[in-house]
């Protein structure tokens, strides 16, 4: 091959591997487009906390993708799961967040995605215990993240045993289904939209784990609309 070939080539897959890392960097930085919300703001008292309660599950088992990893949420008004990860909050407000946790983990690629920041107090509960920091390396290891970049909150979710024989199949998922209960409270900021994800990268099949339900609206991430 001349000279002149070989340069192209080299200039060709350079081009790619930009590409591919550009795209997995999107991918993992947001997920997805912007879709509907479920509003917590109807009825709200200047002042008062806010509760919003999720889920995160091993497997969706319904829908397109039921095979996805991915969360739902309890919907303030019903009391109903719903397959839906944006809502719209109040500015300056306290928000209480339990996620109950029904999924598998393992090691982090990123130990630094192990500690708990940006919440009140810089910290969590699990089960009723307190943590600030979960090594990954030990017990079942971390199932996913809750994390909102834009208000510096990131909180490990602790993992349920993948040998448990009552693991959820499908959701939503309910109390006699393996699980953790993780508690943790964190305040608004100004008015925004921000976006929210796991940065576990549990997209199975997808590369380097950031496609899939990692990258798709209402799986793996969402948006917070902050209103004033």
């Amino acid at each position: 091959m001349s000279l002149t070939g070989r340069l192209s080539t080299a200039v060709g897959l350079f081009l790619v591997a930009v590409a591919l890392i550009a795209w997995s960097l999107m991918a993992f930085l947001r997920p997805g487009t912007d879709g509907g919300y479920t509003d917590y703001t109807a009825g709200h008292v200047a002042g008062a906390p806010v509760n919003v309660t999720m889920q995160s599950v091993g497997q969706i088992g319904s829908g397109a993708h039921p095979t996805w990893v991915s969360y739902l949420q309890k919907n303030p008004t019903t009391g109903q799961w719903i397959h839906d990860t944006s809502m719209t909050l109040p500015a300056d407000t306290v928000i209480h967040m339990t996620i109950v946790q029904y999924d598998s983990g393992g090691p982090l690629r990123n130990q630094v995605w192990g500690q708990v920041t940006g919440t009140i107090g810089n910290d969590a509960t699990v089960n009723g215990k307190t943590y600030r920091v979960y090594d990954s390396n030990t017990g079942n290891g971390i199932g996913h993240t809750f994390a909102v970049p834009g208000l510096d909150v990131s909180v490990p979710l602790i993992a349920v045993s993948g040998q448990a024989t009552n693991i959820c199949s499908a959701a939503p998922c309910g109390a006699s289904s393996a699980h953790n209960t993780i508690t943790f409270s964190f305040r608004t900021g100004a008015p925004g939209s921000y976006n929210w994800q796991c940065f576990v990268p549990c997209g199975l099949g997808y590369l380097y784990g950031n496609g899939g339900p990692m990258s798709t609206i209402n799986y793996m991430g969402g948006f917070l609309k902050v209103v004033a």
